[in-house]
């Protein structure tokens, strides 16, 4: 059994397009579209379809929605048609888009920063709860997902939202989308530089600009100022990470051309210092080059990490500084080391003496009911603010120390533990077939359920550094398979049954990923073994079989990761 690795820090390289035909790069090959989905964000860009949704659709009904709007457009204002019921993960490559969607649509909250006030908490939760079913999901980019929502509520949703400074602007499509931010930002005793000026400075400028409506793929940002790097830095296509310049004081650290899905790339550091001032003019000229030079020809290579890939980061800031800044930016260290864990679980103190409450739903999933009763505790907490992690937790803001025992009782009560098990508070599922078109498996439930086992199984066990635990229902990477200590890619698996075989759910795993963190100095790509996989049914036994495994073998301190990267492939079967 061969087996497919990659050394931890390293990065799989990833492959530009070739370079002997246009590649759709607008400042090389003019704007003359190369592909459908260019031909109409050309024609009509996605920001123009909410009048008609307003006007027409919301009015008209499902029916009224010509193909181009509901599988395109629509994802510029938050909007995806979710999964038919009833169609089985073995058909999903089988089918078009139009066969896969129902006539209901998954809502994307747009959240930059993870940040909620105690009125945008309880908007959700009633829009959740009147027009969602209940619904709602914690997602790892620090956004609220919900479900069932019908083309003809939409316009009363957005009133809603935006009566409370909420939008769905650009929370899916071709567009920057939600700026990740620290959960901490502004409150931390240890902060370096709070990033929320930078994030508001973006949001109010950019988002929505029909000039950056118009990109190639997705771009995803990341600021921090939080030692503990707590924004996945690593796999966003551009991010900000807080330091200190010797001579010009705090300010951020540049990376660039990070992403996962099927071909994993880690950022790279620039090796600039931007100051707090610039940062906003730094990012917009890192998505102006996207813009500009990414590649348009083929929807799979049209990422940032496949230009970055193409030019190396030398090339990447030369243009930047050339030809959109106009002026030099200094060179700069690199992060810390982080100095704890990025999903502030757990009761800590801010800086003003008040705390700071961090808790752990099961794999993100919440409620209209639990959201709504979040906000009724954080109220009786005395707090306006809460925040939520790229790490599907939340975390309630600014609580008088004399309130902190009530509102942790009270989460108990929701379902939101201060106090998580290892398993509950590391492991994070992707929507899965429940609602998403790409997906192959089901996730939410196929992880609450192992972790329940996982915490009885292991319930005697001490695990002194921490063992991710990452499922996703295809090999797009939603959950971020690739960087987990356990990552689980869904497929189906065939197994041998009295009758011959069978295909049934399951998961190919990778072992041994991680970001930077307390427990790992810097990032890195898990490990495949060819051949090993694993039904759902099985996951349970598996990672306890793995764990059990590395905990008898592992030398003094060493994390999950290092030993999967060292160890024999019969070791991890």
């Amino acid at each position: 059994m061969s087996i497919l690795e990659t050394a931890p820090g390293a990065t799989r390289p990833v492959r530009p397009p070739r370079a002997d035909r246009s590649n759709g790069q607008w400042k090389v090959d003019g704007r003359a579209p190369l592909n459908g989905n260019e031909v109409w964000k050309q024609e009509d860009g996605g920001l123009n379809v909410r009048e008609r949704i307003e006007q027409i659709y919301s009015r008209d009904g499902f029916a009224s929605i010509p193909p181009q709007d509901l599988s395109g457009r629509f994802r510029w204002w938050g909007l995806y048609t979710q999964r038919r019921p009833g169609i089985d993960g073995g058909r999903t490559a089988q089918l078009d888009d139009t066969e896969l969607s129902d006539e209901y649509f998954m809502l994307r909250v747009r959240l930059d920063g993870g940040a909620l006030t105690l009125d945008q908490l309880r908007a959700i939760g009633e829009v959740s709860t009147e027009f969602g079913r209940g619904t709602a999901d914690i997602s790892d980019r620090q956004n609220i997902q919900l479900h069932w929502i019908r083309v003809e509520d939409v316009p009363e949703i957005w009133r809603r939202l935006e009566e409370v400074g909420l939008q769905t602007t650009e929370a899916c499509g071709d567009t920057p989308r939600v700026i990740l931010g620290s959960p901490l930002a502004g409150i931390a005793k240890d902060e370096i530089i709070d990033p929320t000026p930078v994030i508001e400075e973006i949001r109010e400028r950019f988002i929505g600009d029909p000039d950056l409506a118009n990109l190639p793929r997705k771009f995803k940002s990341a600021i921090t100022g939080h030692p503990s790097l707590d924004v996945v830095h690593e796999i966003n296509d551009v991010s900000l990470v807080g330091v200190v310049h010797p001579e010009l004081g705090a300010g951020y650290d540049l990376w660039v051309g990070g992403g996962l899905s099927t071909s994993p790339r880690l950022a790279e550091r620039l090796g600039v210092f931007v100051t707090p001032d610039e940062a906003a003019e730094v990012w917009h000229g890192v998505i102006s080059i996207f813009r500009d030079y990414g590649f348009r020809r083929l929807r799979n290579k049209a990422r940032l990490k496949f230009l970055l890939a193409e030019w190396g980061p030398a090339r990447f800031r030369e243009v930047l500084e050339t030809e959109y800044l106009g002026h030099p930016l200094p060179d700069g260290p690199a992060p810390a080391p982080a100095t704890g864990p990025g999903d502030h679980v757990g009761v800590h103190e801010q800086k003003d003496g008040r705390f700071y409450v961090g808790a752990a739903p099961a794999v993100g999933r919440v409620s209209g009911e639990v959201l709504t009763g979040l906000a009724e505790l954080v109220q009786a907490a005395g707090s306006q603010r809460v925040r939520l992690t790229p790490h599907q937790k939340l975390v309630v803001l600014d609580v008088a120390a004399d309130r902190v025992d009530a509102l942790v009782a009270g989460l108990g009560e929701l379902g939101l533990t201060t106090t998580p098990s290892p398993f509950r508070r590391h492991t994070m599922a992707c929507t899965g077939i429940e609602y998403c078109k790409l997906a192959i498996v089901e996730t939410k439930a196929t992880a609450t359920t192992a972790i329940a086992e996982l915490e009885r199984r292991l319930a005697g066990v001490q695990l002194d550094t921490p063992i991710t635990l990452n499922v996703n229902g295809c090999p797009n990477s939603c959950a971020r398979i690739q960087v987990a200590d356990i990552g689980l890619k869904g497929q189906i698996v065939t197994v041998d049954t009295p009758d011959g075989t069978a295909q049934v759910p399951g998961f190919q795993v990778h072992l041994g990923g991680g970001l930077a963190s307390a427990d790992r100095d810097e990032a890195g790509l898990g490990r495949t073994v060819r051949g090993l996989k694993v039904t759902a049914a099985d996951l349970p036994d598996y990672v306890e079989r793995v764990v059990r495994t590395f905990l008898d073998q592992r030398r003094d301190g060493e994390t999950f990761a290092a030993w999967a990267h060292r160890a024999d492939e019969g070791d991890l079967l």
